[in-house]
């Protein structure tokens, strides 16, 4: 189910996108049986009802939310055998993201981030999130918010947990 307003407003995103997936995917950890393989994230651009009814069905949190992740592979039981029932040559399901455009939007004017920033940040925290990636504990938290800062700047993207002031013009 996309979202009408993600067609409108980001036929030119779908790039820069598929850019931040890929460079959070190469930047983080993961299992040594990966390494030669190929993987593919979907990724569904929405609205708030349907994240709702994703968000109650699968977290019991009747809300809607910006991101949701659906890792197709547990790496906290990760075998290398895990991975021997995709074909060598076919792309595995690593998993799913879903966005939430009114939620996105919203933030954005909340926080004063620009909508690009937010989503890729988004997509990126999401990725880590189907590498396993959690922010359960302050520890886990502190170290996957570090990578996220790290791989958003390779991209060309601010801090996103930086705290901005906005000066109010005096005319």
């Amino acid at each position: 189910m996309t979202s009408a307003k993600w067609e409108k407003a980001f036929h030119s995103m779908r790039k820069k996108i598929e850019k931040a997936t890929v460079c959070a995917f190469l930047s983080a950890k993961k299992p040594a049986a990966f390494k030669n393989r190929s993987f593919e994230i979907s990724i569904l651009l929405t609205n708030d009802t349907y994240i709702k009814k994703l968000n109650k069905n699968y977290r019991d949190k009747n809300e809607a939310t910006n991101v949701l992740s659906f890792p197709q592979i547990n790496l906290k039981k990760f075998r290398r055998a895990s991975l021997d029932i995709f074909p060598p040559n076919e792309k595995i399901p690593l998993g799913d993201l879903a966005l939430a455009f009114q939620t996105i939007s919203r933030e954005c004017l909340e926080q004063g981030k620009s909508l690009e920033n937010h989503i890729i940040h988004l997509v990126v925290h999401g990725t880590l999130h189907l590498l396993g990636y959690d922010h359960q504990h302050l520890k886990e938290s502190t170290s996957m918010e570090k990578l996220e800062c790290d791989i958003l700047a390779t991209l060309g993207y601010p801090d996103p947990y930086r705290k901005t002031t906005t000066r109010k013009i005096k005319h």
